[in-house]
């Protein structure tokens, strides 16, 4: 095999390879001598049939796999030998000339086949101890206690019949019968339907026209479906509801007392406010965590200034773009509504895209050189977490990460990053600053701009970008 560089340019490389032919026809015979004795042939005995007739049969077809099965071989040898990082799968090329493919085929001429491909660039990382962090931290007060309380026992609201009219929050059960244009409609009647008022779920203005019913009354009131509504033959029509009200229930918030607090899990209303309290704990951890983690990959992406892989930043704007894309439609906005030409907004998109395949180059070099490793155990504890996410439907979720290439990739990455993270952060200067709450959940600058970027994306490159 000889292997000649044809063309660097940056982070380009095309090299050339040659296999020969003497080598392939040997490789080819290797496997016809094998052959012998596998296949029989009408007129010979198994293990007696010539190799040049055996080669007259099966030359071209073997032959085929020698080529496949070297060329495989070969290319990847090359790159080990130049001791170089493909950023992607190498494109391989043949030579045009059909006449020259069959003498290759034949075993009368060497094949010779090029590889175009982009290296990952080689960089020196920064010296972690040179970074500044801020972490910020912040403490739960016992006010935040006892609202996020008030908050659980207002969604645990029960209800009781009334007399009194209905208002906001009170929930009524109904049977109506609709009409458009006097003509009854394809689901527009229902017994026993429960709705409160103010929690929405019915088409604008049903709702509405129900404040200040009793029990008992019927009433008509007027609605219209939206045009967005799933049903072509409603889009946009009024309709007329005939509405008999069977019930009307008052909410009652329950008394925050020790009674509540067991309904929820807890000993007494004082082990709910632990619980509670132990709970905000450590969310203002992970958001602590989460704007230690976005601060430090700034401070990365600032401090190194390499060329990237064109195919890799391609790729991750591609799949960033039409992420946005789809929201946009989705809302139905274009780019005059978000204030920008589409032009700006590729080139900002663009931007985040070099910033996460340069984030994730560094994360996958840092990680690499320090040997940090996911573990099987690590893994199948996320692939857990994964399927609590899909009560019911665990199944699937084990059955797609099984199945589909590259998808435990998409759960590995994330471990590996924090690892990664763990171990920058260890060595850099982080200086703890006590802040409030309000001031924890701020936004970082920047935040808003990426907002239509789910950043639970795993970048092309191998990190995780928050920002």
């Amino acid at each position: 095999m000889q292997v000649t560089e044809t063309s660097a340019d940056g982070l380009k490389r095309e090299i050339q390879v040659v296999l020969a032919a003497k080598d392939l026809t040997e490789r080819r015979d290797e496997r016809i001598e094998e052959l012998k004795d596998q296949v029989q042939i009408k007129g010979f005995r198994r293990g007696k049939v010539p190799a040049a007739h055996l080669r007259k049969v099966y030359g071209k077809q073997l032959m085929a796999e020698v080529l496949q099965s070297a060329v495989e071989e070969s290319s990847q040898k090359a790159l080990e030998g130049r001791e170089e990082r493909p950023a992607s799968q190498p494109k391989i090329d043949f030579p045009e000339d059909e006449q020259l493919m069959e003498r290759v085929v034949a075993g009368e001429t060497d094949l010779t086949y090029s590889m175009s491909y982009e290296i990952i660039p080689k960089f020196d990382v920064v010296d972690f101890s040179t970074l500044e962090l801020e972490r910020l931290t912040a403490d739960v007060n016992p006010e935040e206690v006892d609202k996020a309380i008030q908050q659980l026992a207002e969604r645990n609201v029960s209800y009781e019949p009334t007399e009194a009219a209905a208002e906001d929050g009170s929930k009524l059960t109904v049977d109506f019968v609709g009409r458009i244009d006097g003509e009854p409609f394809d689901g527009g009647t229902a017994e026993g339907v429960e709705l409160v008022l103010g929690q929405g779920g019915f088409i604008p203005g049903f709702t509405e026209g129900m404040v200040g019913a009793k029990a008992g009354e019927e009433r008509t009131v007027e609605a219209t479906f939206p045009e967005a509504y799933p049903v072509e033959d409603l889009k946009g029509k009024t309709a007329e509801f005939d509405v008999t009200v069977k019930e009307v229930a008052a909410p009652k918030v329950p008394e925050i007392d020790d009674e509540f607090a067991k309904t929820l899990g807890a000993e007494d209303l004082e082990n709910l406010k632990t619980l509670v309290s132990e709970q905000m704990e450590r969310e203002y951890a992970q958001v602590s965590r989460m704007k230690l983690k976005r601060q430090l990959l700034d401070k990365l992406n600032e401090a190194h200034d390499f060329e990237l892989p064109p195919s890799l930043v391609d790729a991750e704007f591609d799949g960033i773009w039409a992420q946005v894309t789809q929201q946009m439609e989705q809302a139905g906005r274009t780019f005059e509504d978000e204030g920008k030409s589409e032009e700006e907004m590729r080139q900002e998109y663009r931007d985040v895209a070099a910033r996460r395949v340069r984030l994730g180059l560094i994360i996958g070099d840092v990680g690499e050189k320090n040997n940090i490793e996911v573990t099987q155990d690590e893994l199948r504890g996320a692939l857990l977490e994964e399927a609590r996410k899909y009560p019911g439907q665990e199944k699937f979720v084990y059955e797609y990460y099984e199945k589909t290439p590259g998808a435990i990739g998409q759960l590995r990455a994330p471990i590996f990053e924090d690892r990664v993270v763990d171990l920058i952060v260890d060595q850099a200067a982080v200086t703890d600053k006590k802040v409030s709450v309000e001031e924890l959940a701020k936004p970082l600058p920047g935040d808003e701009d990426e907002a239509d970027v789910q950043e639970d994306q795993q970048p092309t490159a191998g990190a995780k970008d928050e920002a």
